[in-house]
């Protein structure tokens, strides 16, 4: 596959993701998320969807650094796979946070996801450093959205 099509696929992937996964974060007024007791510092709804869109696209250009790699090496497809996990775990928080309710059940979840995008961040520095480097956002987000989330759960 030539590396534009590479390109084109590596953003849209996470976008399409997201896109999904949107579909279950709907937290405007009446919304079930605007019901439950959240901290003080929880961050105002806007927040959210520009900053999840642009660590989307680092996700999708950190994947394009590894995958344009013109060794098709068992090194890179486990930086590969690493990336789909997280992608994947990124998803199922959404549905089980936002679309079951599960507040507890989330914050394992994430837990998982963090774990994942760390192998994803050490897998992909053997590969490209850059790729690694551009994942760093989204770490320290999830961070803060595990923080967040094992709050809302003890509030709750």
């Amino acid at each position: 596959m030539k590396k534009g099509w590479k390109l084109f696929w590596s953003l849209l992937i996470p976008q399409i993701v997201a896109g999904a996964a949107g579909y279950f974060t709907v937290t405007g007024t009446g919304s079930w998320y605007q019901q439950i007791e959240r901290p003080t510092w929880n961050p105002p709804g806007w927040v959210f969807g520009p900053v999840w869109t642009t660590l989307y696209v680092l996700m999708g250009i950190a994947l394009f650094l590894v995958w344009k790699e013109p060794e098709q090496t068992p090194r890179r497809r486990m930086a590969l796979w690493c990336w789909a996990a997280q992608l994947f775990l990124n998803f199922w928080w959404s549905l089980i946070f936002f679309g079951a309710h599960e507040i507890g059940w989330a914050f394992l979840e994430l837990v998982l996801l963090w774990i994942a995008i760390l192998l994803t961040i050490f897998a992909f520095a053997r590969i490209n450093r850059l790729a690694a480097w551009l994942l760093v956002p989204y770490i320290a987000w999830v961070s803060f959205a595990g923080l967040l989330n094992f709050t809302i759960w003890r509030l709750n």
